[in-house]
């Protein structure tokens, strides 16, 4: 699997791999985390224009997860309650991972690209998307607390700190 910065011209197999995370999360009791048009085409362009989307393709091209790499201070983590983060040192987030679910391991590959950017890491997820809750704690994302985002809806915050191997 090859990881890249997102090119506008990848936009059609983004929003493809996000129609189909879309219909996995409702098939999985998650319907109203990214609803029926999370992530917009306008926010993905976005990413995309920041340098902050990326994908994940096979070696003929063929995307097969995309996520967003925001590195510094997130405006929604400002506040947490019902805990604390683990540190305040700089981070990055992952958002917006998004999968076609072809493969095994993109969470994996995701992380392990992240953690070569930047060591200290948070995200965060809806209470009812037990997939990523599952991912983030195998992989030594501890929770947090909770956070609002935009909308005022909450999500489950986590953060993993350096150091912390794979388990």
């Amino acid at each position: 699997m090859i990881i890249r910065t997102a090119q506008i011209t990848d936009l059609p197999g983004i929003m493809a791999v996000y129609a189909q995370a879309r219909k996995y999360m409702a098939e999985n009791g998650n319907a109203t985390q990214w609803g029926a048009a999370y992530p917009s085409e306008e926010l993905v362009k976005e990413d995309i224009r920041l340098g902050q989307c990326y994908v994940g393709t096979d070696d003929k091209e063929k995307i097969h997860f995309v996520f967003a790499l925001i590195i510094g201070e997130d405006p929604t983590y400002l506040r947490i309650e019902q805990g604390a983060w683990l540190n305040n040192s700089p981070y990055g987030t992952i958002h917006r991972l998004g999968s076609d679910g072809t493969r095994k391991g993109c969470f994996a590959e995701c992380l392990t690209f992240c953690l070569n950017r930047i060591p200290n890491l948070r995200a965060d997820t809806h209470r009812n998307n037990l997939t990523m809750q599952h991912l983030l704690e195998k992989y030594g994302f501890r929770r947090c607390g909770i956070i609002y985002v935009k909308d005022g809806s909450e999500r489950l915050a986590y953060q993993r700190e350096p150091g912390i191997p794979f388990s």
